[in-house]
């Protein structure tokens, strides 16, 4: 194969584990990643261009002679930055806007599961208030309300306390809280059991599993606290063979449906499933690797990555270019304080480049900054500590004897990320899956 040289573009956690992954390919010359972070500049070049700024983009990727682009980001998706690199005949591994409402619109794919016989939660939609209202007794309590569109993994709340999901349900339809993404928002019956996150690279017609894993979405031990973008994941999280099933009952009927809707879906398809008594449910479709997800399945890929999302890209998916490697990873998110409702940045990481390199873990930087000769905290998710190991408990006693060496002030973690007793209580019922 010729040289490749491979773009990544996005600016988080996820975006820095794809550029690190794939760089390891023996096929990958360079991987350039656009904008990135300070984190992602230690290792790669860096282009400065916004994620969701499709022209500038493409001709940076012209410039550069880029061979495949990688789109990270819901926002870029939804800003159509893949239909952009198609136009301009450059291999997108990313789906096309109107493929990826997917994700930025739940009920278009409630629908789409709804029609097409794919297991999924009851569910109904609303664009007012006092019709919303008027539906809460036959949904809950439990409630499960969703803004119907993009909310960065924060617009989902799942309560039994009425005047919270009243309060809620004002903040979207009249106090616009998430702007237009919430201007509808989806109500949904509560299903209980665990939760998986499924991660499918797919060519538009055919797909390949890659490991199946578990976040953590809510912000304090113990699975208490507000729903966040993701605080840690484990992989493997189940058999391959409950994934595999999954796979044929959600995974190929969606792409199925979507090239009969001329919208191929070329890209990663994430499915946040919910193990039932009835068998596995989805609770939600993203149209991009998941964020924390990407930091523990990655590291798990053998062969090479770059020769499947290339093959993907091209729409003739090449599963032989990888293999699932053996053991485990955990990885554990450090967050700023007050994360997510209350963020307070510019605390300090002390001691992480040292401590990484003396425990051999690995970094993925998403909300840092290196200032002076520290990481400062520069949003709500600083990075993830991730280790790999021959199971998942040596994994994590690795990632936590290396935050345990950490310094600084203004950032906390969970502590119980990818701990028996947290796999064992995770018969609960969340909402988005991370970003």
């Amino acid at each position: 194969m010729t040289p490749l040289r491979i773009l990544v573009i996005g600016s988080g956690g996820r975006e820095h584990a794809l550029a690190w992954r794939l760089a390891r390919d023996s096929e990958v010359s360079e991987v350039l990643v656009a904008p990135g972070n300070d984190g992602m500049g230690r290792s790669f070049r860096r282009l400065p261009v916004d994620a969701t700024d499709g022209k500038a983009l493409v001709a940076a990727a012209e410039a550069e002679r880029v061979s495949l682009a990688v789109v990270g980001p819901d926002a870029a998706l939804e800003a159509g930055v893949a239909d952009q690199f198609e136009a301009a005949r450059i291999p997108v591994y990313g789906p096309t806007r109107n493929a990826a409402r997917l994700e930025w619109s739940k009920w278009f794919a409630k629908e789409i599961m709804t029609h097409n016989g794919v297991p999924t939660a009851r569910a109904t939609h609303f664009d007012d208030m006092s019709d919303a209202r008027q539906a809460l007794p036959s949904f809950g309590p439990p409630w499960v309300i969703k803004a119907d569109g993009l909310a960065a993994g924060k617009g989902v709340l799942v309560s039994s306390e009425r005047a919270e999901v009243e309060a809620f349900l004002a903040a979207c339809l009249e106090e616009g809280r998430y702007g237009e993404s919430g201007r509808r928002v989806l109500m949904e019956e509560f299903l209980e059991g665990d939760e998986v996150s499924l991660t499918a690279v797919c060519d538009g017609r055919s797909y390949l599993l890659l490991s199946p894993a578990r976040d953590y979405k809510r912000a304090e031990d113990g699975d208490t606290g507000p729903n966040t973008g993701g605080m840690g994941a484990f992989a493997p999280s189940v058999d391959a063979a409950v994934a595999e099933q999954a796979g044929r009952r959600i995974v190929q009927p969606l792409l199925t449906a979507m090239t009969r809707r001329e919208s191929p879906f070329r890209g990663t398809m994430y499915v946040g499933l919910i193990l039932t008594t009835r068998g596995p449910k989805v609770l939600e479709i993203n149209a991009r690797f998941g964020d924390p997800e990407s930091q523990v399945v990655l590291p798990l890929v053998a062969g090479s990555f770059a020769r499947l999302l290339r093959s993907a890209a091209m729409g003739e998916l090449d599963p032989g270019a990888v293999r699932p490697a053996e053991g485990a990873a955990v990885a554990v998110a450090l967050v700023a304080e007050g994360y997510p409702d209350r963020v307070r940045s510019g605390g300090v990481i002390a001691e992480l480049d040292r401590a990484a390199e003396r425990h051999s873990v690995t970094v993925f930087h998403a909300g840092t900054r290196w200032e002076g000769d520290e990481w400062r905290v520069s949003a709500g998710r600083a990075a993830h500590i991730m280790a790999t190991a021959s199971t998942r408990e040596a994994a994590r006693d690795q990632v936590y004897t290396m935050i345990a060496d950490l310094g600084g002030e203004g950032w906390r973690c969970r502590h119980d990320i990818a701990a028996p007793g947290s796999v064992a209580a995770a018969t609960r019922r969340s909402g988005e899956g991370g970003d």
